[in-house]
């Protein structure tokens, strides 16, 4: 079971390419849409998606169908942390880490634990002295991230977000040095059942207007009062230089080794760690994503990656199901599932 949008539909092709049947809860809006595809078994309209968090809903889905959730970022941009917590549908992962996700304290908390290298953080608008980077806790898709140098502007742009409200106040915002260099978006599988961690994929992501500011000559830049968004419309492959994988996989196994100290039962399952390569090829870790990203939608036939540990296509969605067929055959769901 998931929720139709942001990777619905490669998770639950790669559910049905593993033998299991395939639910998808979807808004009334977009019915139209997903029932076009033949491996999803079963649909459910609802108006909001605020509707899973009903005890009486989660009691009819698990009486009916027994289903397995499957989390990606529109649960989290949807649900406050709460209400997924106290969802009754066993969830694949670890629910209790989405939080760490969505609040930015506790994300930077995991990244240092994981001796990460990421950028400097900012207590306050006070602080801001050069490029900064403001963003917005939780998913959100890039929606609402903006550019500064300093707090006046910083004041501006906060307040066309709370006048928009997408923002309900400052206290949304969280400051940090801008790092300069190539967006890259690496998506790992970690196995607790085998204990092996897998790379799946590499990705970039397509934002606007950001991306497409550089169409724009300079001269009219200069003259323009585009103030660039990094909301995302799309993903791009990337194949990195085999010389960096050794410390690819080193901070992937870094970061599991820390959710487990201190998320327990850690991280099974999908996560990706975002950041950007500077000019001597050394990365620097913004964000992480403790579930499947969109970026993987790139990958329903396998990627490059996938490609080197399985002789059949491996989508992200796939390998979940997999990883829940593997558990289910050696009764070890538990381990895979809070």
């Amino acid at each position: 079971m998931t929720l139709g949008s942001h990777c619905s539909l490669q998770v639950l092709k790669g559910a049905k390419d593993e033998g299991f049947k395939t639910l998808l809860v979807c808004e009334e809006k977009r019915y139209d849409m997903y029932k076009r595809f033949k491996f999803i078994d079963d649909i459910v309209p609802v108006k909001s998606f605020s509707e899973v968090i009903d005890a009486n809903f989660q009691s009819n889905l698990i009486e009916k169908y027994n289903p397995i959730l499957i989390p990606h970022g529109t649960l989290i941009s949807t649900l406050d942390m709460a209400s997924i917590e106290s969802i009754k549908i066993p969830i694949f992962g670890n629910k209790w880490i989405l939080r760490w996700e969505s609040d930015r304290v506790l994300k930077q908390q995991l990244m240092n634990e994981s001796d990460l290298h990421s950028p400097i953080q900012l207590g306050s608008k006070n602080e801001i002295n050069g490029l900064c980077i403001v963003k917005l806790h939780g998913a959100a898709g890039g929606k609402g991230y903006f550019l500064v140098t300093n707090k006046r502007e910083f004041e501006e742009q906060a307040k066309v977000l709370a006048e928009s409200r997408i923002i309900k106040s400052e206290d949304d915002l969280f400051i940090q040095k801008y790092a300069n260099g190539v967006p890259v978006y690496l998506q790992y599988f970690y196995s607790p059942i085998s204990n092996e961690l897998e790379l799946l994929g590499i990705d970039r992501r397509y934002e606007t207007d950001i991306d497409a500011i550089g169409r724009i000559p300079s001269k009219y830049q200069l003259s323009s009062t585009i103030e660039p968004s990094y909301t995302v419309v799309g993903n791009i492959p990337i194949v990195l230089r085999e010389s960096l994988l050794p410390e690819v996989y080193n901070m992937g196994e870094r970061f599991v080794n820390a959710s487990k100290k201190l998320v327990p039962p850690g991280m099974p399952g999908p996560f990706c760690i975002e950041g950007v390569y500077d000019n001597n090829a050394k990365f620097t870790a913004f964000e992480f994503s403790a579930r499947i990203v969109a970026g993987t939608n790139l990958y329903v036939s396998g990627s490059p990656y996938s490609d080197l540990l399985y002789d059949v296509p491996m989508s992200m969605g796939r390998r979940i199901a997999l990883e829940i067929k593997i558990a289910k055959d050696l009764s070890k769901l538990e381990l895979i599932t809070t």
